[in-house]
């Protein structure tokens, strides 16, 4: 018999009501003070924004690069920010390529709830690699995803890569 086993889910399908304010803002609250950012899965932080590990990935390695300023909209970014996110991206994406050698990158920012943003009020962008036929049966039909990987795994695979 096989098993599906991600403990790091019985957290969030447990808990009782979501957390307060943005889960991003909560993250780099302390940005002068970089001790927590193992714990809270932050890859880099730059001048504008950080990368951070998904805490509910797609793929093993799936990341997100996300501003400091608390915005909602693209067009709310500024020249900096936006210039900053684009080159993290390609740093994000070259990183996903030597570390998990994929098949292909699937980038994508969701703009408000109707969109799909889970976080609609702080954008962000995902950079998650892909395989050919990484979506098999147990996506499809059982709507369930198998990721090989532990965060802390992925977190100590990508970092020093940032």
């Amino acid at each position: 018999m096989d098993y599906l086993w991600s403990p790091w889910r019985y957290q969030y399908v447990t808990q009782q009501a979501p957390p307060e304010g943005c889960v991003f803002c909560a993250k780099i609250q302390d940005k002068p003070q970089q001790e927590n950012d193992e714990e809270n899965f932050v890859l880099h932080r730059g001048r504008n924004n950080f990368v951070i590990l998904n805490l509910f990935p797609y793929t093993s390695g799936h990341l997100m690069v996300v501003p400091y300023s608390h915005i909602g909209q693209l067009s709310a970014a500024d020249d900096a920010t936006w210039a900053e996110m684009m080159a993290l991206t390609r740093k994000a994406e070259q990183a996903l390529q030597q570390s998990y050698r994929p098949d292909g990158i699937n980038l994508g920012m969701n703009l408000g709830k109707s969109a799909g943003a889970g976080i609609a009020e702080h954008i962000h962008m995902h950079v998650l690699p892909r395989w050919h036929a990484d979506s098999n049966f147990v996506t499809v039909i059982g709507e369930t995803r198998v990721l090989p990987e532990a965060l802390a795994d992925t977190y100590r695979k990508l970092k020093p890569l940032f």
